[in-house]
């Protein structure tokens, strides 16, 4: 951080995946995402990840992936083993195939005082 509070980190991409489990499975897919998300975080260019469950969506589930590039998360990440470890833990909960875009935070300068 800056003195006037602004972010100086480079910035990076976020990866915003959504998945639907199949209904009676939420608490074991939770299990087993937390078994498997060390395969995230160890990726070169993983900065962090998290997963939310959703609200109004009992099955519903977002999972949010900072990474340094969009080609950290699909050339390190995707095309390693690490993936084909994490899609055989969690897949044979999803209700459907999964959703993902990425994104970059929209600049909005420093805070006001």
């Amino acid at each position: 951080m800056s003195d006037d509070g602004a972010d100086t980190a480079a910035p990076g991409v976020l990866e915003i995946a959504r998945f639907d489990v199949r209904p009676g499975t939420e608490e074991e897919f939770a299990a087993a995402y937390r078994q498997v998300r060390p395969e995230l975080l160890g990726t070169p260019g993983c900065r962090s990840a998290r997963l939310v469950r959703l609200l109004e969506e009992p099955t519903g589930f977002t999972l949010l992936v900072e990474w340094d590039t969009v080609d950290s998360h699909l050339l390190n990440f995707r095309e390693s083993e690490r993936f084909v470890r994490w899609r055989a833990a969690l897949g044979p909960y999803f209700a459907g195939q999964p959703t993902m875009v990425h994104g970059r935070d929209v600049a909005t300068g420093p805070d006001p005082a």
